[in-house]
């Protein structure tokens, strides 16, 4: 399970290397609630594609490897897992000049649109984080069956901040 103390200092390596991400999926979830409300088996973040190569570089440095054969992989995402098992799961946003981004979601073309007001903050183990808004976290989980944790992350953002969510 990737552990609450571990987020702040991904979060601060990347950003000391000059890697601007945002925390999203679960933790980013509980980033807005600003309590940890379940385990995490992995940590999601959104970045700038322009600077993937050195994101990746930053973390290879630290432990992490690819993973190769993950599905569905790029160019929508990647992971990559350090010594301990811990897993990054690493979404690259293209920006425009406006603040709004687009992640690519495959390779006909596909795309997911994330308004500038999407890019938000919250607080993991006491430590204020970059992450995606509730809106955009009901909208980055789109595309596929919930689990449990999904359920559990939904109900989350319904009570906390009011919205519909489409599971």
């Amino acid at each position: 399970m990737f552990e609450a103390g571990k987020v702040p200092r991904v979060l601060a390596l990347l950003r000391d290397a000059g890697c601007e991400v945002w925390v999203a999926g679960g933790w980013g979830i509980d980033a807005l609630v600003d309590r940890i409300t379940r385990e995490h088996r992995d940590l999601d973040l959104v970045h700038r594609v322009e600077r993937e190569p050195l994101l990746i570089r930053t973390l290879e440095s630290a432990g992490f490897a690819e993973q190769p054969d993950v599905s569905p992989g790029r160019p929508a995402r990647f992971v990559m897992t350090d010594r301990d098992g811990d897993d990054l799961d690493l979404h690259p946003l293209l920006f425009a000049s406006d603040g709004s981004a687009v992640q690519r979601i495959d390779a006909a073309g596909g795309i997911s649109s994330h308004p500038p007001d999407c890019f938000v903050t919250g607080v993991i183990d006491g430590v204020r984080v970059p992450c995606l808004s509730a809106a955009q976290q009901v909208h980055f989980h789109q595309g596929y069956d919930p689990g449990d944790r999904d359920l559990h992350d939904m109900a989350l953002l319904r009570d906390a901040f009011g919205i519909t969510t489409h599971f």
